[in-house]
């Protein structure tokens, strides 16, 4: 028994991989409501800090720029700060994104019944279930994210050209952008997991005989 259930964590990952290949449509829902979520907290974040860029650059017209493109700079304005509405777009993005992959991943769990049963057969103990889940979040996780951030990076980078125009790029803050970008990243594979947390708990406690009983 001992030798059916302890799988190095390659094969786990082999495992998580070819599952979702075989359900790339699902999968492909799930990633792309991650993407759209990332990509939106990316470029309200990325708008900001290109416009902080700007605020604390030393390029003649910086200011008149952004008071051109309607950023309300006062004098002594020492940075440039979210809207109210803009942070509760964001936050309602992310938990729309969440409700999405917990029920994608739900449907997915019902799809698969005869799988984990199979599998509970064999020797499979709860957390080796679990843990493929989590693999399988950790990489839809990380692909939407990393996708999602550079399309958010991209379309502030478009958005804020063609409000305030080229001298954006005089006072481009690379490093704050990148710093952006990772924690979009990190924030996506988090939400990954936080939705496949529930499916992947009730996928590792059903009992062997049900699952394989299901239709």
């Amino acid at each position: 028994m001992q030798r059916l259930v302890a799988l190095p964590f390659s094969k786990s990952v082999e495992i998580a991989y070819k599952s979702i290949r075989v359900r790339f449509f699902r999968s492909l829902i799930t990633t792309t409501s991650l993407v759209l979520a990332v990509a939106f907290l990316c470029y309200v974040q990325v708008t900001t800090d290109i416009a902080n860029g700007l605020l604390h650059g030393t390029v003649p017209g910086s200011i008149d720029a952004l008071v051109g493109a309607g950023y309300d700079v006062a004098p002594g304005s020492v940075s440039i700060g979210e809207t109210a509405k803009q942070q509760w777009l964001v936050v309602l993005s992310l938990l729309v994104c969440v409700v999405g992959i917990v029920n994608a991943q739900l449907m997915a769990v019902t799809e698969r019944f005869r799988e984990i049963g199979t599998m509970k057969c064999l020797g499979a103990l709860d957390r080796f279930i679990l843990r493929l889940f989590m693999l399988e979040a950790i990489m839809q996780g990380f692909v939407g994210s990393l996708v999602g951030a550079l399309v958010g990076l991209l379309a502030a980078l478009l958005s804020q050209t063609l409000m305030i125009g080229p001298i954006i790029f005089s006072s481009l803050p690379i490093g704050t952008l990148l710093l952006t970008a990772v924690k979009g990243i990190g924030t996506g594979c988090l939400l990954s997991l936080i939705g496949v947390t529930y499916p992947a708990i009730t996928a590792a406690r059903m009992e062997p005989v049900e699952a394989m009983r299901a239709e």
